[in-house]
């Protein structure tokens, strides 16, 4: 078993991507409010011409906030869930999509 995360940076893609993932029986996922740590630099900086101010420009400046979701899959479903986040949210390897990434879960109760 997987714990899958994804930091979804395009949240206005979030129901379509829940479905394309109960589609291919992925569920059972929790979903959390998150912001990244650029967005929280330049809120705490009031001087545009900062640095951290300049990481305005390379932002969404209308995002306030990121969806972390986390789910436990099989190890055989970790290709098929990142194949339908790249399909729905586009090639994560570009900037402003998302990050996906998994850590070994070596014990679960209370799941089936």
């Amino acid at each position: 078993m997987r714990l899958l995360v994804l930091i979804l940076n395009k949240v206005e893609l979030l129901d379509e991507l829940l479905e394309e993932l109960a589609r291919a029986h992925i569920g059972g996922a929790t979903i959390l409010q998150s912001r990244g740590m650029a967005h929280e630099l330049y809120r705490n900086s009031m001087d545009a011409s900062s640095f951290l101010g300049s990481l305005r420009l390379l932002l969404d400046p209308d995002r306030e906030q990121n969806l972390t979701i986390l789910t436990v899959v099989h190890e055989d479903k970790v290709p098929v869930a990142v194949e339908i986040i790249e399909r729905v949210v586009g090639d994560l390897s570009r900037p402003d999509t998302g990050v996906v990434f998994t850590v070994p879960v070596d014990f679960t109760k209370g799941m089936q």
